[in-house]
């Protein structure tokens, strides 16, 4: 298995565990965050970019699948909104790969791996074009106006789901 960090910074030499800013999480226990390969496309776009990420499960229902999907050849999707497509247009992303060891699985439906300790990069990637990226990973991009109505409804799926970032989407309309 393989594990990221994704920054949009280039030069990262060492992670040094960061308290959370979730409060869901111990505020005095800082974790070094990577991502498995198969949830990375949730972390392909600009770092404060709202999205609603969503991927077939092992529960997902045909229903879910014929209702969420339009291509036959993707199984996740990855939904922003119109105001971030020309940032992401322009941003360059740094994969830093991780050696699994040392890290605990933190989420499985998201794909979060954490680390208490330090933690130095096997390998760095960079992507420069995130369209292609995503489509590489057969990714099904979607832009809308104002995320909130996915947001909603794809909660009451049997499709695994991520939400990123909402406190920077668009006012409910």
């Amino acid at each position: 298995m393989r594990i990221f960090h994704v920054s949009d910074e280039s030069e990262i030499l060492v992670f040094h565990p960061r308290l959370p800013e979730r409060t869901d999480l111990d505020a005095t226990t800082g974790l070094v965050w990577a991502i498995n390969e198969k949830c990375l496309p949730n972390f392909l776009t600009p770092r404060n970019c709202p999205r609603v990420c969503y991927r077939i499960g092992t529960e997902t229902t045909e229903q879910d699948i014929q209702t969420y999907f339009t291509s036959g050849t993707a199984s996740h999707v990855i939904v922003i909104e119109s105001k971030w497509f020309e940032t992401m247009k322009n941003t360059t992303l740094y994969l830093y790969e991780f050696d699994i060891h040392g890290f605990t699985l933190q989420d499985q439906v998201a794909g979060y791996y954490t680390s208490e300790t330090t933690q130095l990069p096997i390998a760095k990637f960079e992507v420069e074009n995130l369209f292609e990226e995503l489509f590489k990973r057969h990714v099904e991009l979607r832009v809308v106006d104002n995320l909130w109505d996915i947001y909603d409804d794809i909660q009451k799926t049997t499709l695994n789901w991520s939400m990123c970032r909402m406190r920077f989407t668009q006012p409910r309309k």
